[in-house]
């Protein structure tokens, strides 16, 4: 793994002990398991230690989540008199302005700054309460960047939650290059063209939402249009696709080779797609079926859409969904 950026691949935050840095508070890394591991390939990793950044060095001591309903702190476990909550949370916003290209990031399952969620808390003498906690720089990072995706080591052994965070990383990289090239409500409604069928795989309200919003594009302020539009966008993205969404999206796909494709052919892509909402086979097969005909038979919108190809087919994450 890297800190290496170029500008070839999105950039994606990472903790810096499952990039093999020796940061835990005992010096040891973080062995990231084979699925953080391929990532690497997919984008530029950029690792951070919020605990290292605020200056606790290596070795230290550990600190865990304390506290109750009113509130918990990130306290040292042995004394509880060294609170290190605000610094942590404050680094969440250091990091954004070190790395303002990250598109997504990878969290540390169980830590108390890096958790995402289901981190323990402890209560003032000691004893352990709940795991119902996200860690103090994980839930600051995700006030300070709404739209950033996030995912902890643990939850990206989900297929499911591994291929909704890559989707939405890839997207969020592509929002943020439209916004450096300098938005309109031309390119707006452009670049929702090319999302629309995969915003319609995950949230069909959202979908709506959002067709609604650019009808009305040039009746409003752009940067108030575009912030609504992204956070609807990127929530939209958020919500898990099921088979029977991607069967919905796979159909209305299929109903663009009526005139092109003989009946013989349809009735099997049909089948396939049937396959598939059964839980039969995995998307990857009416995709690539679908992906053919439109090879023999291309249509200039269906090829400009992201649901056909959101992020590298290297990654084969639509093998197992």
């Amino acid at each position: 793994m890297t800190d290496e950026i170029t500008p070839a691949k999105p950039v994606m935050g990472i903790g810096a002990c499952l990039a093999g840095k020796a940061v835990r508070y005992n010096g040891q890394t973080k062995s990231p398991n084979d699925h953080v591991r391929s990532l690497g390939d997919a984008f530029q990793l950029r690792s951070f230690c919020p605990e290292m950044g605020i200056g606790m060095g290596v070795p230290r001591a550990p600190i865990h989540l304390v506290g109750g309903p009113e509130g918990v702190r990130a306290l040292d476990v042995e004394t509880h008199s060294r609170d290190y909550t605000d610094q942590l949370a404050a680094y969440a916003s250091t990091v954004l302005e070190l790395a303002p290209e990250l598109c997504g990031y990878i969290l540390v399952k169980g830590s108390p700054s890096c958790g995402y969620d289901r981190v323990k808390r402890y209560a003032g003498n000691g004893y352990g309460v709940a795991s119902d906690q996200q860690g103090v720089f994980a839930a600051a990072l995700g006030r300070a960047d709404p739209l950033l995706p996030l995912e902890d080591d643990g939850r990206l052994n989900d297929p499911g939650l591994r291929e909704s965070f890559v989707t939405r990383a890839y997207a969020y990289h592509d929002w943020k290059r439209l916004c450096a090239d300098g938005l309109s409500a031309h390119k707006l409604i452009g670049f929702y063209s090319r999302y629309k069928y995969l915003v319609m795989a995950h949230h069909v309200p959202g979908y709506q939402t959002l067709g609604r919003m650019l009808a009305d594009a040039g009746k409003r302020p752009l940067d108030e249009l575009a912030a609504d539009f992204a956070s609807e966008f990127m929530g939209s993205l958020a919500q898990r696709a099921t088979l029977r969404s991607h069967t919905n999206v796979l159909f209305h796909l299929a109903g663009y080779l009526k005139r092109s494709v003989p009946a013989q052919e349809r009735q099997r892509l049909k089948d396939l797609i049937e396959q598939y909402r059964l839980g039969q086979i995995p998307l990857v097969v009416p995709l690539t079926m679908l992906k053919h005909h439109f090879a023999n038979s291309p249509n200039a919108y269906i090829e400009s859409q992201v649901f056909m190809a959101p992020y590298p087919d290297e990654l084969k994450l639509r093998n197992l969904v």
